[in-house]
């Protein structure tokens, strides 16, 4: 009989191998067949300090003694009190409020209520969203809305807003610029949302530090709500906490989640100002702010967040990112093959393109590679034609020697 799952982003009709994973640990996956993967994308870009990590599992376990659920609307919990306290500590200065929801996708669908009520509250509605070209923000309604175009959400088009789209800044970026500017002078927006630094499922593509430094400039000095998007990039992976300290701004609403927990348990926060949360604080219940789920700041989701946050703080997490990208960028120059093209990497995450003259997202060449990988013993999971290495922080040296010889030989093997 064949198994009753449908799993997301995955077409059953070509009957493609589907692994069963039994256990984890490190950097490693283990099948019930007895094959050994090395997780090179940390599953799907969650896993920060390797999977099923002692402190945050005993984190877990002792929560689970104490307090599963607890409605969130009008009560409250330590641990959710504790992790607001510290997320705020170690954020750019200036978030010091912490919205709890369940999934990254969750937490921008947040930001973007939270950016139209405070507009509407302050009597001046503003309703236009701006967002960058090839971004992704998630798949729930409002974030396919802000996040670019396509096959993935083409069936979904009737449900989208509309939005303003600035091109993606290549080079200097001032094409981008520009556009931002001349859509403020015509009738400033509500809010801009971006991928600091990024662009996760876009591509990996990467622009500069000077781009995001002058778009926070420009919506500070129009009064243009400032949304960071730092599901992906949060946590390190980058090379610092999180990719807005790169360009030493400070967003008017953060969107966190993967990396929270250390990828051990789904949960998520939008940080945001005092100026946004005020917007929503009155004697009036109408301008509350009007949403939630049934699982807000789960105690045992935010225990292990606040067993991750005691990793970063008592443990040398950045010197192991450091080190991370250091030898990835070792191996990166190694990849000299003709078939590979565009090597890129920002902190902890490389990427390039397999060339393919019809290389978009749908291309043939992405689960010939994936199956490729996965024979080898590797999580990869090509984007189109486009492979990228997000791999956990505790990767050893042996596994990124076997990640970047399957992807030269990958090469070698598309070229013949």
């Amino acid at each position: 009989m064949s198994s009753p799952v449908w799993h997301p982003f995955t077409q059953h009709g070509l009957g493609e191998d589907i692994p069963m994973i039994d256990r984890a640990e490190g950097a490693t996956l283990f099948a019930t067949d007895g094959r050994r993967y090395i997780d090179a994308i940390s599953s799907w870009w969650v896993t920060t300090h390797g999977h099923c990590h002692p402190k945050i599992m005993a984190a877990i376990r002792a929560q689970t003694e104490k307090l599963d659920q607890l409605i969130f609307a009008g009560w409250t919990h330590e641990p959710a009190e504790t992790l607001a306290c510290a997320l705020v500590d170690i954020s750019p200065a200036g978030l010091d409020h912490v919205f709890f929801s369940d999934s990254g996708s969750t937490s921008v669908e947040v930001a973007l209520k939270m950016a139209l009520g405070t507009w509407l509250n302050r009597g001046e509605p503003r309703h236009r969203i701006v967002v960058m070209e090839h971004s992704y923000h998630g798949d729930t309604i409002g974030a396919m809305s802000v996040g670019e175009r396509g096959v993935y959400n083409r069936a979904y088009q009737p449900l989208l807003f509309d939005v303003d789209t600035l091109p993606f800044p290549h080079g200097d970026g001032e094409r981008t610029i520009a556009a931002f500017e001349a859509i403020c002078a015509r009738n400033p927006p509500a809010a801009l949302i971006v991928e600091p630094l990024i662009l996760g499922a876009g591509g990996m593509l990467i622009y500069s530090t000077h781009v995001l430094k002058t778009l926070r400039d420009i919506c500070t000095r129009e009064g243009v709500l400032f949304i960071a998007d730092e599901v992906m990039t949060g946590w390190g992976r980058t090379g610092m906490l999180f990719a807005c300290q790169h360009a030493g701004v400070t967003p008017d609403l953060m969107c966190l989640s993967k990396g929270l927990t250390g990828g051990a348990i789904p949960l998520a926060v939008t940080l945001a100002t005092k100026e946004i949360f005020d917007a929503h604080v009155s004697n009036d219940r109408a301008t509350m702010f009007f949403h939630s789920s049934s699982y807000t700041a789960n105690p045992i989701a935010c225990a292990a967040a606040n067993a991750n946050l005691a990793i970063w703080r008592s443990e040398p997490v950045l010197d192991r990112v450091w080190q991370l990208g250091q030898r990835q960028a070792q191996h990166l120059e190694r990849l000299d093959h003709p078939v590979i093209v565009g090597k890129r990497q920002l902190g902890t995450i490389t990427a390039m393109e397999f060339v393919d003259p019809y290389g978009d997202y749908l291309s043939a060449m992405a689960p010939v590679l994936g199956r490729f990988f996965r024979d080898r013993g590797l999580l990869l999971r090509p984007m189109g034609n486009t492979v990228y290495v997000m791999p956990p922080y505790c990767t050893s040296d042996a596994d990124l020697d076997a990640i970047y010889d399957a992807i030269l030989a990958a090469a070698l093997e598309v070229a013949a």
